[in-house]
């Protein structure tokens, strides 16, 4: 009588008919190396609660422009008021947000590549979920963080610096490393401009002319410089904005209350993103100081902010945060495009021609992507 008492209790585990309470799913089949056969636990989801004949609530696909734009653009029109910010059709304070319809953690055991299950695996066996762009290659060769990636304009180079206190020079057209530059010490963040290529490391900003090989140092900031971002003839270092004709600080922006991590510029709008878990979009007043307009909020603390434009001219914001993984929102309405992940947190994201895009992480990786002409599931 015990015995076939127990023998029940296992059936009922396993997903035979039974009180649902006293079911309970494998946690080691959840990490995906349970070795029990067979095992007492459930190897499947339990089935949600019945809905009531509620109607299904589940996501739009991305064939639905939420972005508040009339049709495809070559730059954004946001409108001087910036009220379109996290809206979607109809101009409401709806903040509803197309997410994947796949599984989107990824498998830690694939990460590691030694995961058992294959293509049986309930979890993500790739680098990026969702359509319209893909990975090309990724370059290697850093031994520790990948803090900034600048492409300057017009240039067959490209250079990427790390916490490793190096700065590597790339061809773009053989992926070939040509050069190696040691600064003594840990880059923070690197960007371009022009010909120009800036580099924030410890108490300076380094500066070089890729064309004239000129070389200059901007003192000023205090500690390492973790954000820099041109626009309007004004440097945006850190939260410090400075005039590059006179290179003067003319203004802080103090509305985070943690690390800015990263400033962009686009249009007339200024994005900041902080370990607070947010990112505001400012607009300069009739006084001619900045102040935040949206501000929207993340589950965990943000890194690195790139804007550009999809294969469909749609603005695209990348946004990495330090659970290892970048989100792609369509602007203005914030509403998720895809996600990348990495092995480590994602510090530099960099543009370049012909919709190709850039990630760097912490395992010293830099991953090379490219928007698709027509939108396809990624796959790698």
């Amino acid at each position: 009588m015990d015995l076939d008492n127990g023998g029940k209790r296992v059936f009922q585990r396993l997903g035979g008919p039974g009180d649902s309470r006293n079911q309970k799913v494998c946690f080691h089949w959840r990490a995906g190396n349970c070795n029990r056969h067979p095992c007492p636990f459930l190897h499947r989801e339990l089935q949600p609660p019945p809905s009531n004949g509620a109607p299904s609530k589940r996501a739009h696909g991305f064939t639905d422009d939420a972005s508040g734009f009339s049709g495809p653009r070559s730059r954004p029109n946001h409108g001087g008021s910036g009220s379109t910010w996290g809206r979607a059709h109809g101009g409401t304070n709806s903040r509803a947000v197309r997410k994947p319809e796949r599984v989107s953690k990824i498998c830690k055991y694939w990460l590691q590549e030694n995961c058992s299950y294959g293509e049986g695996c309930r979890f993500l066996h790739s680098w990026s979920l969702g359509d319209g762009f893909s990975m090309l290659t990724q370059l290697e060769g850093h031994q520790k963080v990948v803090s900034g990636i600048a492409w300057p304009s017009g240039s067959n180079m490209l250079y990427t610096g790390s916490k490793d206190e190096t700065v590597r020079a790339w061809d773009c057209q053989s992926g070939k490393c040509m050069g190696v530059d040691n600064l003594g010490g840990e880059v923070g963040c690197m960007i371009s401009e022009g010909p120009w290529v800036f580099v924030g490391i410890p108490n300076i900003v380094k500066a070089w002319n890729t064309q004239t090989s000129t070389e200059l140092s901007l003192g000023g900031p205090a500690g390492q410089v973790y954000s820099m971002v041109v626009g309007n003839d004004l440097l945006f270092a850190g939260t410090q904005v400075w005039n590059l004709e006179t290179l003067q600080c003319i203004q802080t922006l103090k509305e985070h209350t943690s690390v800015v991590m990263s400033v962009l510029c686009w249009e007339q709008f200024l994005l900041s993103c902080s370990l607070d878990k947010t990112i505001k979009v400012w607009v300069a007043t009739e006084s001619g100081n900045l102040e935040v307009t949206f501000t929207h909020n993340e589950e965990h603390g943000l890194l690195t902010l790139c804007g550009m434009h999809d294969s469909e001219a749609k603005p695209i914001l990348l946004c990495s945060g330090n659970d290892n993984s970048v989100h792609l929102y369509d602007l203005p309405s914030f509403s998720e495009r895809g996600k990348i992940f990495a092995k480590q947190e994602v510090r530099a994201i960099q543009t370049g021609p012909g919709g190709l895009f850039l990630t760097g992480d912490g395992s010293g990786q830099v991953k090379v992507w490219q928007w698709l002409a027509e939108p396809t599931a990624t796959t790698r």
